[in-house]
């Protein structure tokens, strides 16, 4: 008995779309527990990566014990958690085991519904290669996972903080390209001969900015530099303390391993990452997107609101981990908003058919 593929047959742009910003969303959930998991200090909890087998937590007594044994050899444990209970092992345990999980769910959401498009060849022209992409692209992510947690498996008790910076910053760029992808297939829905949108040179200055914010936030959780000071405007007595800047170091080490510096750096730029923000907003509204400028200018407060209480509060769990996933959500709303200019010409008419259809896009 042999089994043959459907003929040709109609492609499914919507369903598709759908299905993409469905693993959007749990991206976004992994990137949120990503950072619960970076602020609880449980990253390092595990220490085997097991792709497979890995996806059934200890069980008994004696399973947990195993993994217990394996982490008090590490030197997260010899040099900071020595004479930890298995209690609180277990406590770490979940947040890295979840994060894990949620990673292994992810591929599964998105590999097996493309396998399923693939096979009944309801992949519009163009896209295949694409969202192949995007499976490799989170293939990738998890190697780079493990990447960072084996950096702190070694000689030091934590992670790199340069390594850190590219999970989260790979995370984000296939958050990003889940959501391009979704809106251009949406696009396609309203017009089969659209083409995809453009991403044009101000829309990729304003991601650019706001990325490179995103990355001093990594920055700021891996070198622990939330705590350096926990005052604002001022970073204790001065805008910027006195012996703060290491001259032996040279400017790059200093902009990128100093955790005083970096802290500076990221609460000042981020008036420019602000600002970059609400350009693009404006920008977009003037397609017609009458939700892009409100929502971004709510989002970049709610930001900035949740930075300066992270700051202040001696970066309270909670506050941290939302001030992370509004980060996540800014950058959703900012694609959003460059893929609408990429998409429409400034200043259409709101009487035109496709303005009107596609205000909410």
């Amino acid at each position: 008995m042999s089994i043959t593929r459907p003929n040709a047959r109609a492609t499914r742009p919507r369903a598709i779309a759908n299905w993409l910003l469905l693993v959007a969303t749990f991206v976004f959930l992994m990137v949120v527990v990503g950072g619960i998991t970076r602020l609880t200090e449980s990253g390092l909890s595990m220490v085997t990566w097991k792709p497979i087998s890995g996806t059934i937590p200890p069980l008994t007594h004696a399973q947990w014990m195993a993994e217990f044994d394996a982490y008090r050899t590490s030197p997260e444990y010899l040099k900071i958690n020595r004479g930890m209970t298995l209690a609180a092992f277990q406590g770490i345990f979940f947040w890295e085991y979840l994060h894990r999980l949620i990673g292994r769910l992810i591929g599964l959401v998105f590999a097996l519904p493309l396998l399923w498009f693939w096979w009944w060849r309801a992949i519009p022209k163009g896209y295949g290669p694409r969202l192949a992409a995007l499976l490799a692209l989170g293939a990738l992510q998890g190697a780079i996972g493990w990447w960072m947690v084996a950096s702190g498996l070694v000689d030091r008790p934590d992670v790199s903080h340069l390594r850190l910076a590219v999970h989260l910053s790979a995370a984000l760029f296939i958050f990003a390209g889940l959501i391009w992808t979704a809106r251009d297939l949406r696009l396609m829905t309203l017009n089969a001969g659209v083409p995809p949108a453009r991403l044009r040179p101000g829309s990729l200055l304003a991601l650019a900015i706001v990325a490179v914010q995103i990355i001093l936030g990594a920055l700021v959780a891996g070198l622990d530099a939330g705590y350096a000071f926990n005052s604002w405007p001022l970073m204790g007595e001065s805008l910027f303390p006195a012996g703060g800047w290491r001259d032996a170091w040279g400017a790059l080490a200093n902009l990128i391993d100093n955790p005083i510096v970096v802290q500076f750096v990221h609460r000042w730029f981020a008036w420019i990452a602000a600002g970059a923000a609400v350009s693009l907003a404006l920008r977009a509204s003037r397609t017609g997107a009458g939700w892009a400028l409100p929502l971004t200018i709510g989002l970049v407060a709610a930001q900035i609101a949740l930075g300066i209480a992270t700051l202040l509060t001696g970066v309270a769990i909670p506050i941290a981990a939302a001030h992370q996933a509004v980060a996540a959500l800014l950058l959703a709303t900012l694609v959003a908003c460059a893929h609408r200019v990429g998409a429409f010409p400034a200043e259409r008419p709101r009487h035109s058919p496709r303005s009107s259809r596609s205000g909410a896009l």
